[in-house]
């Protein structure tokens, strides 16, 4: 990325708030302090305008967000070296500053969306599926040396082993039900329903930790 691209991100981008529901990006803004005053919260006289964000931030700040077990979040980010940074994390983010910069109704998307969840509730399929026995839901990490890496999911072996993967975590990407052409790759995050034992079975063995012993004294403790 050349300087000019690089100074007119890092403009947009300093002291951003995005405004995720759901898992996903509603709404996104730049404020900034007025004066000396280092907060650019609007209540302390901050001004704000829209911004538009790019993918790798959207994906970040829903991250952030899933990370704190949050479906409606304030997410401050800033422009860094290598990427964006995460500020801040707000479970109950003002809405005054956001609506008037960017002339939505942020409150009415998260309206929408409690709606939704009232007619179509989420439930945690860890509890709904651990009344199998033997059976239940964990997660298996594709580590570099294993024999996963490079192989379509369907030439994994792991319907083979009655392991059904539900979801791929690949960095901040989540592919829902993965198709089996989907390759897998180092550092890939399964969420896997099955044979727990099986699963268990593919956690590489960590090398037992040596104890360690206690030097010899130089001289022998002889009997008095």
């Amino acid at each position: 990325m050349d300087h000019d691209r690089r100074a007119e991100r890092l403009g947009e981008l300093t002291g951003a708030r995005v405004v995720e529901v759901g898992d996903r990006v509603v709404a996104a803004m730049r404020r900034t302090a007025k004066g000396d005053e280092f907060r650019s919260n609007v209540h302390r006289g901050g001004s704000v305008e829209k911004v538009d964000i790019e993918p790798e931030y959207e994906a970040v700040a829903v991250r952030a967000a899933q990370i704190m077990g949050l479906k409606v979040a304030g997410v401050d980010m800033l422009e860094g070296e290598d990427g964006p940074l995460v500020m801040e994390v707000n479970s109950s983010p003002g809405l005054e500053g956001i609506e008037t910069a960017t002339k939505l109704d942020v409150a009415g998307a998260i309206i929408d969306y409690i709606d939704n969840q009232v007619a179509f509730p989420h439930i945690d399929v860890r509890e709904r599926l651990s009344v199998s026995t033997g059976y239940g839901v964990a997660e298996i990490v594709v580590h570099g040396d294993a024999d996963l890496v490079g192989k379509p999911l369907g030439d994994s072996g792991l319907n083979e082993r009655d392991i059904t993967v539900l979801t791929l975590h690949r960095g901040v990407h989540v592919i829902p039900n993965p198709r089996p052409r989907h390759v897998l790759e180092d550092g890939d995050r399964l969420l896997c329903w099955g044979k727990l034992e099986e699963m268990r079975s593919m956690i590489p063995e960590r090398p037992k930790r040596r104890s360690r012993v206690k030097k010899l004294p130089k001289q022998p403790i002889h009997e008095s």
